[in-house]
């Protein structure tokens, strides 16, 4: 097994036993939500090191949301979404896709669970009328491809799909996208990422970039975006290059992290175009990340990806650091001095 740098963060026990697709921080204490292709979604209290309940499926879960600090949401294999009450134990199922369900995510701005899936559609669920599926379907949206990744911020939702094709809606009219686009990238999407601020999404790909996207189409708008490579190395002259698992911005100063194959997560500057940390490399590949809701945290999850198929690998592990301010706070430009 691989020696493990302090500075990598306390590793959570009791982890799942197979590769974790999400993890997700509460917006409300330091609780965290882990879904896994062991057929479990976990609930941890990061700060405790305390596992504190667990949900069996019927297939991998490929994603999980909060909905408050007492409940949250799965989206599974065996194409059902789930609501799942922490306290009691109890699940419903809010309804089901023709195919598995790949994302999930819980709209504070209209009361509604969003899911993804690899049938090609996106589906909006309210979750308050949970005795029946005819009550909680709010509506069916089709994709131009299955549904590999969404996010939400305020009223907009980023929709990424295969094919690379990027919709952006608007939550109180979901008739048809308010933008379609395509990814600026490539490569395959893996993760897409709207800013806290929200005026555009970062976007990674299988191939070692993140496009930074903004949803202003007039010309000035347009001119600020921009692509880089990331989590790539070279070696004898070749480069080698890693997908982009997983993208998670800080919530009080906007900079981001990325994750990927490597094992290495990077903080960004995406303002100032600058690299401001690498963490040390951690033993598997980074598959899912997310701060805290006061950014004093940062959950890691270490766990073989399957991008070389199957081979001897890691365990999987979910590493849980405490931020150093230095690490994500966006250093002033250093103007030149004028010449007196």
């Amino acid at each position: 097994m691989t020696a493990v740098s302090q500075s990598a963060g306390r590793e959570l026990e009791n982890p799942p036993k197979d590769g974790i697709s999400n993890l997700r921080f509460s917006n409300h204490s330091d609780h965290l939500l882990v879904s896994s292709w062991d057929k479990t979604v976990r609930l941890y209290d990061a700060s405790a090191n305390a596992l504190r309940g667990e949900f069996m499926h019927g297939g991998a879960v490929l994603d999980c949301c909060f909905h408050d600090d007492s409940s949250g949401f799965s989206a599974s294999a065996d194409n059902t979404v789930r609501r799942l009450v922490f306290n009691s134990g109890r699940e419903d199922i809010l309804g089901r896709h023709d195919a598995p369900v790949r994302c999930i995510d819980y709209s504070y701005a209209t009361g509604q669970v969003i899911t993804g899936s690899w049938d090609k559609t996106l589906k909006c669920w309210d979750p308050r009328g949970a005795s029946g599926q005819e009550h909680t379907l709010v509506g069916t949206y089709t994709q131009p491809e299955r549904v590999y990744s969404l996010s939400l911020v305020g009223n907009r939702l980023v929709v990424a799909t295969a094919g690379r094709h990027v919709n952006v809606y608007d939550l109180r009219n979901m008739n048809q996208p308010e933008q379609r686009r395509e990814s600026s990238l490539k490569y395959q999407t893996r993760c897409v990422r709207c800013y806290p601020n929200g005026t555009g999404y970062a976007l990674s790909s299988v191939e070692g970039r993140v496009a930074m996207e903004f949803f202003d189409l007039s010309e000035s708008g347009q001119s600020k975006k921009y692509a880089f490579k990331c989590h790539r190395k070279s070696e004898a002259g070749r480069d080698i290059v890693y997908p982009v698992n997983a993208i998670a911005f800080h919530p009080i100063y906007g900079t981001f992290a990325t994750g990927g194959c490597d094992g290495y997560v990077n903080v960004w500057d995406g303002n100032n175009k600058k690299r401001l940390y690498q963490y040390p490399k951690y033993p598997s590949s980074v598959a899912a990340l997310s701060f805290s809701r006061d950014g004093k945290l940062l959950a890691v999850a270490s766990s073989y990806t399957f991008e070389e198929g199957e081979k001897p690998h890691e365990p999987d592990a979910i590493y849980v650091r405490s931020v150093n301010e230095v690490e994500v706070k966006p250093k002033p430009k250093v103007l030149p001095n004028p010449t007196s």
